[in-house]
């Protein structure tokens, strides 16, 4: 998966460039015209919400491709100060910037998927996904991912990708080393590989991953593989990835990885086995988040979508001038 587009929000022009913007995607992920009509009024509503009660944040705007379908997936980001009244703020009518106040309300009635997580003082975080068909669209987990560039860069040097089977799940996270073309023509590759046999063994993934990216910068990979049936997490990594599994109870347990880089030095790969079970959550995510990151500080949170974990992890514990991709499952059942 590429980094999302980032559209800056702050004032009506930025606005009418998000919606464009969007309306790029969906044409590219091939939505019908009543769904870019949703799409198209979710981005505009979003963005206003911003630029009234923020008046600065973003729009990070992707593609979707999970289990055969496709659609297009908003996160609107803020540092403002957070919504008063959840409930409230979803109902038509209510408003606290003198409109009409049914723009929130739209957008979750819109959206295929949807959730929101804000606190006081806090900022905002929304999720709005737009699918060409709603419904049930795997029954083991949720996911949610946020990547970007390096400042002055137009490839993100990082890059990761999902796959789904009969309720398996393997999710794959690379980090090119350094950043701009050469680190991202690393990282698209290790994925590559991985999206030809997802669920083959990992030891068999990174020898073919290694020896193909000899001729590359290398990278930093890591692999998870959960299976439905014996409610199992397999992990293997090679470098600096970072992997946490969250469970309800608060515990958290770290994901061993081995050091090395593959396509350079890599020894040997080791696998792990987890438990992972119902409720917990998947961490997964490269240097250019901070490692001290912590879900305590923000009240209900673990419970929210993937999607909106991602994105406030992305906003409060990036490092600075680094690729940046942070990727969270979390498991239904």
């Amino acid at each position: 998966m590429r980094a999302q587009l980032n559209c800056a929000v702050s004032d009506e022009s930025t606005v009418g460039a998000a919606r464009r913007s969007a309306a790029q995607l969906a044409a590219h992920a091939g939505l019908s015209d009543t769904d870019k009509g949703r799409l198209g009024i979710v981005v505009t509503e979003l963005a206003r919400n911003i630029t009234l009660h923020s008046g600065r944040g973003a729009l990070l705007i992707q593609e979707l491709h999970d289990g055969g379908e496709t659609g297009v997936e908003v996160l609107a980001v803020d540092s403002g100060p957070g919504i008063d009244d959840l409930e409230r703020s979803l109902t038509d009518g209510y408003s606290t910037a003198g409109t009409s106040g049914t723009g929130m309300g739209a957008v979750r009635r819109l959206s295929s998927e949807f959730d929101l997580y804000t606190r006081q003082g806090g900022g905002a975080i929304v999720m709005s996904r737009i699918r060409g068909r709603d419904g049930a669209h795997g029954p083991a987990a949720d996911w949610g991912a946020v990547a970007s560039c390096a400042p002055g860069e137009t490839r993100c040097g990082d890059s990761w990708s999902i796959a789904r089977r009969n309720g398996d799940i393997a999710l794959l996270v690379a980090d090119g080393l350094g950043h701009g073309d050469g680190a991202a023509d690393a990282a698209e590759l290790a994925v590559t590989i991985f999206e030809n046999r997802p669920f083959g063994p990992l030891e068999e993934y990174f020898g073919e991953a290694h020896r193909r990216l000899h001729a590359t910068r290398g990278a930093a990979v890591a692999v998870a593989q959960f299976e439905a049936k014996g409610g199992s997490l397999r992990y293997a990594g090679i470098g600096n990835i970072a992997g946490r599994i969250l469970s309800p109870d608060g515990t958290t347990r770290g994901l061993v990885s081995n050091n090395g880089t593959v396509g350079g030095q890599m020894r040997h790969v080791r696998e792990f086995a987890y438990n992972w079970r119902a409720g917990d959550l998947l961490v997964m995510h490269t240097d250019g988040l901070k490692t001290g990151w912590a879900l305590e500080g923000y009240p209900g949170l673990a419970a929210r979508h993937p999607a909106v974990i991602s994105a406030l992890l992305h906003r409060d514990f990036r490092r600075g001038p680094d690729d940046t991709t942070v990727v969270v499952l979390g498991r239904r059942g």
